[in-house]
């Protein structure tokens, strides 16, 4: 939980509406991008691996809900200091947790339901590893532990999503919806192009902005 300065809900269910062209054209940019790194199987093939051990932990044993809302709560605080904030109080345990920090905002508050950190939080530790010992070698096990990672992000955030979210409720749940689905995808596009070189971050961009902007012309074109 989170204290949260208010805005006006209508105002958020606005902005909610008018990024929906923005969703649509994300969507299909990211489908390209999938499109174009289908073959690359030597990274598909551990990830949906990782993705796969992860699943039946998260099936068939307890759910680790400590570990879950330890970094959920610290992606809040790590958001708060993105944005200049303090963080005045930390809490967080199986049972639940808060943040009550000195500034907000919604990317502060919706930020653990679609900034990955543990997957995150694997990039960084390969990335420092492969620049001092040259963990190349290691490429795969990265790839098992960044499946494994993601999936656990993603499991879990709609296991907490089924309950209700002060999170969630403070900002709406159509602006919610719509900044978790577009920050989701963002994720994705921005991360795959970072994980397979067969297409640029800008290049995936570009396509976003493209299918964008097609979006709008049908839209226009309906009316």
């Amino acid at each position: 939980m989170l204290n949260s300065a208010r805005m006006p809900k209508w105002c958020k269910m606005l902005t909610a509406l008018a990024l929906l062209p923005l969703c649509a054209g994300t969507a299909q940019a990211l489908w390209r991008v999938l499109a174009r790194c289908g073959g690359a199987d030597t990274v598909w093939v551990p990830v949906a691996a990782g993705a796969g051990c992860w699943a039946a932990v998260y099936l068939l044993l307890p759910k680790p809900m400590w570990i879950y809302v330890f970094g959920h709560e610290l992606t809040h605080a790590l958001w708060v200091w993105l944005f200049g904030g303090r963080v005045k109080q930390f809490k967080a345990g199986s049972d639940g947790g808060h943040v009550v920090a000195s500034k907000t905002n919604f990317l502060i508050a919706l930020a653990p339901y679609f900034f990955p950190l543990y997957a995150v939080l694997v990039v960084v530790v390969f990335a420092c590893g492969n620049w001092i010992w040259n963990w190349h070698s290691y490429r795969t096990h990265f790839h098992l532990l960044l499946g494994a990672a993601y999936a656990f992000h993603l499991t879990l955030t709609m296991h907490v999503l089924k309950t209700q979210q002060t999170d969630i409720t403070s900002q709406g749940y159509l602006f919610s919806a719509v900044i978790i689905f577009l920050g989701n995808l963002g994720v994705l596009l921005l991360g795959i192009p970072l994980l397979l070189p067969t297409v640029g971050v800008w290049t995936a961009l570009g396509w976003c902005m493209d299918c964008t902007g097609a979006v709008l012309r049908q839209l226009a074109r309906g009316w």
